[in-house]
């Protein structure tokens, strides 16, 4: 059997609060990265997405478990891992080049290598013609580039992205997403697994084959879901629409009222996801929108004076 790129074994991750009682924020994870994978994390604020990424990384320890990276241990950031943060955490004294560089300066990299390699990253990520700018020079969605650049440049195994896109402006944000993966389809980097925490559905679905959706308080993971979609994927398509809803009522219900690990969700109603409405109100909505003036098109103000609705009634 092939190793994997990562691994956890039971990992939990326990703070201490200030009142010196621990708070358990991740119990028993088991997690692998195989080659070739993106893997995408949803679950709501707290359920220790980040917290999980930072064990992987090796920047925080675990409390209990293991993690391994190629079968071996990891205890501190090691070679072959890289990660881009959810804000741009650049050096706002450093230019393009200096923050690329910085970080085969730290692996001992000679001069003239630590440029060529930046030079390529920068090219690679976008930026060509960037490399002598500041940080302030530059616009949100550029300095995420830096830091992805930064990323890549120690051409590492492992891409781990806390949230990358999520301080950018849509448009901005999916055309980094579009180049990033480009880049990995094309293989034009030498990332082999990514792993990737996200609050956005869509996004997880355009870009992952797998989605892991984690449960909060403590963190575990509630579901794995494939996504066996071919890229390029459109979100106007009935299997990717499916899988949004199937992942948004794994993060809009709860596994089950004792809370107990393992417990079945509660089953879903047909009105789970229906408005708040008559079937009369809505009856006689539908007969006047079909008969003259509107035809079938009405503008909502006047449909709403029309049939005496307020607002919040004529939406329901």
């Amino acid at each position: 059997m092939t190793v994997p790129l990562l691994r956890t074994e039971a990992v939990s991750k326990t703070y201490r609060m200030p009142d010196h009682l621990g708070r358990l924020v991740l119990d028993h994870l088991d997690f692998t990265l195989g080659d070739g994978e993106i893997v995408a994390i949803l679950g709501k604020s707290g359920s220790g997405k980040s917290t999980f990424l930072r064990i992987l990384a090796g920047l925080v320890p675990p409390s209990d478990g293991a993690v391994e990276y190629r079968g071996h241990k990891v205890t501190e950031p090691v070679r072959g891992i890289a990660m881009v943060f959810q804000s741009y955490a650049l050096f706002p004294w450093l230019t393009v080049l200096g923050n690329v560089e910085l970080g085969l300066e730290a692996l001992g990299v000679s001069g003239a290598e630590r440029r060529r390699r930046a030079v390529d990253a920068i090219d690679v990520i976008g930026l060509d013609g960037f490399e002598t700018a500041y940080p302030k020079e530059l616009s949100g969605g550029m300095r995420q580039r830096v830091g992805f650049a930064r990323a890549l440049v120690v051409n590492p195994d492992v891409l781990l992205l806390d949230e990358p896109f999520s301080s950018l402006d849509v448009l901005t944000a999916e055309t980094l997403r579009g180049d990033l993966l480009d880049l990995w389809d094309a293989n034009r980097i030498p990332t082999k697994g990514i792993v990737m925490v996200s609050h956005n559905i869509e996004e997880a679905v355009e870009v992952a084959d797998r989605i892991l959706i984690f449960s909060s308080d403590p963190g575990r993971i509630r579901a794995d879901i494939p996504v066996a979609l071919p890229r390029p994927r459109t979100s106007e398509s009935a299997g990717f629409r499916q899988i949004v809803d199937q992942v948004y009522t794994l993060l809009t219900t709860v596994p089950g009222r004792d809370g107990r690990r393992g417990a079945r969700p509660e089953p879903i109603g047909i009105g789970y996801r229906l408005p708040d409405a008559s079937v009369q109100q809505l009856s006689g909505l539908i007969d006047s929108l079909t008969e003259a003036p509107y035809h079938g098109r009405a503008d909502l103000p006047q449909l709403a004076d029309e049939e005496n609705l307020v607002m919040d009634e004529l939406f329901r």
